[in-house]
């Protein structure tokens, strides 16, 4: 699913009514500090990055002056969470917080329900999954009939609240429910759902995850690849995210694994899977004889030929990458020989241009015995180390990882005396 940065999601949901704390988003300490004094008030400056527990990583912090405010952005910036590092904080105001409840929504594809499912805790500040069930209302929204203010009404009246609160928080979630709808979203929170002192609701916080099918929907978003990605994509993202985007017919899913500087230093593989479970035993196969995977490459669900050509060129196009390895571990029940034309093309206009270079084939499956044909026929005469495999070693993963390495160790000695 496609993930939004808090303040990301907090500018759609001040679009959509909902209001949010008075914030600016910043990246350096020194605008940090400026925001502090900007807003005027005590701050928190928190990390924005696509990682929870933010909070435990002490990537959030409380600032009563703007000095204190900068010197918690530069603790926070360049952190790492999760693995990821923290090139942004959201500088906000403190609020006095009388009461804090949770608010969300999540698309369940039980055959029964089929749909978004609304829920409202007055338990908010945890995680939902750690409430107990009595004090979580919960909601099949029909999304036929849609959500109508009394059903948020009762939601609320049914968790206890009392009083002038009760139509503030209505309210908000019902516009969180017709954000979900317009945004496309496979999940919206807001954990805390915040009622101040002053008797304000806010929303102190946003989880927002839209749809990977619908991104195409919403220029909005500004998002270059529609899929869970957390990281910049690169140039090779980006070209592999277009060959998924301008065809629909199955996958070819591709992204980089290591910087062009990592591998140029060798040990790297070019990796093609087929299948998600397959593909992460060829890795795992890579791994236990000492080689490395430059990129994450698979091809599933009856590609055409083109698609599987396309990603082979984008594989063969990384430099420094000591072999080619497809990873077919698994009876596939599409129909291979689109794989097979669709390698064999690849590899004819580009192992030319390297003579000797180690290439590894696990091909098995619908239509396996004419695939097999295709792949030694069209490689036969070429100039490298082309070994192909069928369903024989379909288990056989370290058998197979031990033919990389043998052929890499070959094609090492080859390129130390040339």
């Amino acid at each position: 699913m496609a993930k939004f940065l808090e303040f990301q999601g907090k500018e759609y949901f001040k679009q959509a009514g909902i209001p949010v704390p008075e914030g600016v988003v910043v990246n350096t300490a020194e605008d940090a500090a400026t925001a502090a004094e900007k807003i005027g008030k005590p701050v928190v400056v928190k990390a924005q990055v696509l990682a929870g527990g933010r909070g435990k990583a002490g990537g959030i912090k409380l600032a009563a002056t703007p000095d204190e405010a900068k010197a918690a952005a530069s603790e926070i910036l360049g952190m790492e969470i999760k693995g990821l590092e923290v090139k942004q904080v959201l500088v906000e105001e403190q609020l006095a917080i009388k009461q804090e409840f949770y608010a969300g929504l999540i698309i369940n594809s039980a055959q029964e329900v089929r749909g978004p499912v609304l829920m409202f805790s007055p338990e908010g500040g945890m995680d939902i999954e750690s409430v107990p069930e009595d004090k979580i209302a919960t909601l099949n929204v029909d999304v036929i009939k849609g959500l109508m203010l009394h059903d948020t009404l009762d939601m609320v009246v049914s968790m206890g609240v009392t009083g002038p609160p009760i139509r503030g928080l209505a309210d908000v979630v019902l516009k969180l429910y017709n954000m979900f709808r317009a945004k496309d979203c496979r999940a919206l929170e807001i954990n805390p759902l915040v009622l101040t002192e002053e008797g304000k609701v806010l929303a102190a916080d946003c989880r927002m995850e839209a749809d990977d099918q619908a991104v195409f929907r919403h220029p909005e978003f500004n998002i270059k690849i529609g899929r869970e990605f957390l990281k910049e994509p690169t140039e090779l993202d980006l070209i592999g995210w277009s060959f998924e985007a301008s065809d629909f017919r199955g996958t070819s899913y591709i992204a980089e694994m290591a910087s062009p500087e990592e591998v140029k230093n060798g040990g790297y593989v070019g990796y093609h899977g087929i299948g998600g479970g397959a593909a992460m035993l060829g890795m795992d196969a890579m791994n236990k004889v000492g080689l490395k995977v430059a990129d994450y490459a698979d091809t599933s669900g009856n590609p055409t030929a083109s698609k599987v050509y396309r990603t082979v060129k984008l594989i063969m196009s990384q430099p420094g990458i000591e072999a080619y390895f497809l990873s077919g571990f698994m009876m596939a029940n599409q129909e291979q020989w689109h794989h097979a034309h669709g390698i064999v093309k690849a590899l004819r206009e580009e192992l030319p241009k390297r003579p000797g270079f180690p290439v590894v084939l696990l091909l098995c499956g619908n239509k396996e015995k004419e695939s097999q044909a295709i792949l030694k026929e069209g490689l036969a005469d070429l100039d490298a180390r082309v070994e192909v495999y069928d369903r024989e070693h379909v288990y056989d993963a370290k058998f197979i990882g031990g033919r990389v390495k043998t052929l890499v160790e070959e094609y090492r000695k080859d390129q130390a005396s040339a």
